[in-house]
């Protein structure tokens, strides 16, 4: 079967160089892969590895370990833990297989998943929301709005990927916020969990400007205990990065953020287009690579390495081929591996680090893994009231089926009809056929909602011939909300989680995880503004009855000659009044001379 190269080459040096991860009770490595891709794209993964012993995470004596971290996971009773901060969407068409075979990504947003040690179902999710509470004030991120209606416990999505002896007492349960937006905020406390918190070491390469304007970026916690033969248990921790920054984007200065167009005489045009004159051209492809250094693209220069690792470890590998020129700061040391694409570094220790590829013709390319399965996810249909839900997926292998598991976390408010599933297979000769959905379809978990309480959950084991596509639709139902249900947004439409697929592969000992990009649902949305007109109407219709009433019992109705004799008498009455006043006060003024 297709392993990413990335996690292939990456895992190797990993293993040859660090060695096992329980040889050391405490231990840290970290390490950088960069990979050029096609369109102008860098591919720049960024791992940290660091373990404790058993025993010194139960006493709390943290060195490798972020204390902050190990404090929430020993109050939540939490044995393992994985986080996701997701942006973008990875092209799989043009960059080939994910990193790390899609294990270290997320859906878009926030994806949380755990294994909680619990009696029971209830004092397991009672421990999750305190786990979900905690690390929200921890990353700054939204994680405590997974509540129960956000909230899954998947059967066979997810398998814990460390070793725990009393396995019947855990509880896996998992959530997702794709809504939530990922910025720097959720960066710097992942750089707080470093032992070297961005002073030193390959995370100084981190600038929130150049991380968020990727194309596509993923950050990763994995806490996972470890035991070896004999029975020693360490606790390991794995923070990982990845990004794809553009590179000619990522090359702008600060001071010159807005890209700006070409100028005319320096458009390398393709004349051989029938359409081309003095104001068309059609853009040719340039046959060298783009120049970029480390400096260039992050903005800055690696600072040395971390002190707590290694001096003899690699800390910069780069996937180009070796006939390429390649030029490196003082200090470095140049490895090359027999693969002929792979080189690696070893880095000073206190002296800056830059690396930097001049432009140069392309001759040869790293070939690139072609993705073990497609997937592809979109809501059909029209109206407020009903829609349905497309599911494409497509082999590429020529010769072999592709065995997977299909997982969905639906909000309870998309009330799917599962009596509708049917599919449609496409094979190598073209053409479109309905089967049943059980030929294709071969086990199914579903959970169905609670309104309000709960999400529907579904887990598919599917199976897609070789050179097929294999379509899967359902109809769904659309919930009616209350008036305060509904966000500030609520014309933007309501988040649906992305769906999860593991491919099943005995051969692969690495989980091969693939997640479709993240839906937008339209709801029936009320006119928010009418609260306020009916409002203004019932204040309006109010203020004239109460007016007219209160006239018609104050006024009183008189004819024009009382009114004549009223108005003659009051004016009598201002002048006497006028009179006396003037009496009174020259009176007042004689008895004060006396």
């Amino acid at each position: 079967m297709t392993v990413s190269s990335i996690l292939s080459l990456f895992l190797a040096i990993a293993v040859s160089l660090w060695g096992s991860a329980t040889s050391a009770s405490s231990d840290y490595h970290e390490q950088l892969f960069l990979e050029p891709l096609p369109q102008s794209s860098l591919l720049a993964s960024f791992n940290f590895r660091g373990n404790t012993s058993q025993q010194s995470f139960d006493n709390q004596h943290f060195r490798y370990f972020p204390r902050a971290l190990g404090q929430i996971l020993q109050h939540a009773h939490t044995k393992e833990l994985h986080l996701r901060f997701t942006t973008g969407r990875w092209d799989a068409n043009s960059w080939g297989s994910r990193p790390w075979n899609g294990s270290k990504e997320g859906g878009t947003g926030v994806e949380l998943w755990a294994w909680i040690d619990a009696s029971d179902d209830e004092e397991a999710f009672a421990k999750w929301i305190t786990l979900t509470q905690s690390l929200s004030g921890l990353f700054c991120a939204s994680l405590n709005f997974i509540d129960s209606t956000r909230t899954t416990r998947p059967v066979v999505s997810f398998e814990p990927t460390g070793n725990h002896p009393n396995a019947s007492s855990l509880h896996l349960l998992h959530g997702t916020l794709p809504g939530e937006v990922v910025c720097t905020e959720n960066l710097t406390p992942f750089l707080k969990l470093l032992p070297c918190k961005g002073k030193t070491g390959i995370s100084t390469l981190f600038d929130g400007h150049k991380l968020f304007d990727a194309a596509w970026q993923s950050m990763s916690v994995d806490v996972h205990p470890i035991c070896s033969s004999d029975g020693d248990c360490t606790v390991q921790i794995e923070q990982t990065v990845d990004m794809v920054l553009d590179i000619e984007r990522s090359k702008r200065t600060r001071d010159n953020p807005i890209p700006r167009p070409i100028p005319h005489e320096q458009l390398v045009c393709d004349t051989s287009k029938p359409y081309t004159s003095e104001d068309t051209c059609y853009p040719l492809e340039k046959g060298t690579d783009m120049a970029w250094s480390l400096n260039e693209v992050f903005g800055r220069t690696l600072n040395g390495i971390c002190p707590l690792t290694d001096s003899n470890d690699l800390s910069v590998c780069l996937r180009v081929p070796h006939e390429k020129s390649v030029f490196t700061s003082q200090g470095a040391s140049e490895l090359k591996q027999d693969d002929g694409f792979t080189r690696c570094f070893s880095l000073a220790e206190t002296e800056p680090f830059d690396l930097s590829i001049p432009e140069q013709e392309v001759h040869t390319k790293p070939p690139l893994d072609e993705p073990i399965l497609h997937a592809e996810r979109t809501i059909v249909g029209h109206g407020q009231e009903r829609g349905g839900m497309r599911i494409i997926f497509g082999n590429p292998s020529e010769t072999n089926a592709v065995d997977f598991i299909y997982f969905e976390s639906l909000p309870w408010y998309l009330r799917p009809y599962i009596h509708t599933l049917q599919a449609t297979i496409t094979g190598p000769d073209g053409v479109r056929r309905e089967i049943p959905a059980s030929d294709i379809v071969t086990e199914t978990f579903y959970r169905p909602a609670i309104d309000r309480e709960r999400g529907t959950q579904l887990e598919l084991a599917l199976s897609v011939p070789a050179a097929s596509t294999v379509t899967l639709t359902y109809d769904f139902e659309k919930a009616v909300l209350r008036y305060n249900e509904y966000p500030p947004d609520a014309n933007r439409g309501f988040n649906v989680a992305p769906a999860v697929i593991r491919v099943l592969d005995g051969e692969n000992a690495q989980p091969i995880y693939i997640r479709t990009t993240s839906l937008l649902l339209p709801l029936p949305t009320p006119d928010f503004s009418m609260p306020y007109n009916v409002i203004i109407l019932t204040s309006t219709v109010i203020a004239l009855a109460f007016g007219t009433v209160f006239n018609i019992l104050v006024r009183r109705v008189v004819s024009v000659e009382e009114a004549e004799a009223l108005q003659a008498q009051t004016l009598k009455a201002r002048l006497v009044g006028k009179v006396v006043a003037l009496r009174d006060r020259f009176r007042k003024k004689d008895t004060k001379v006396e």
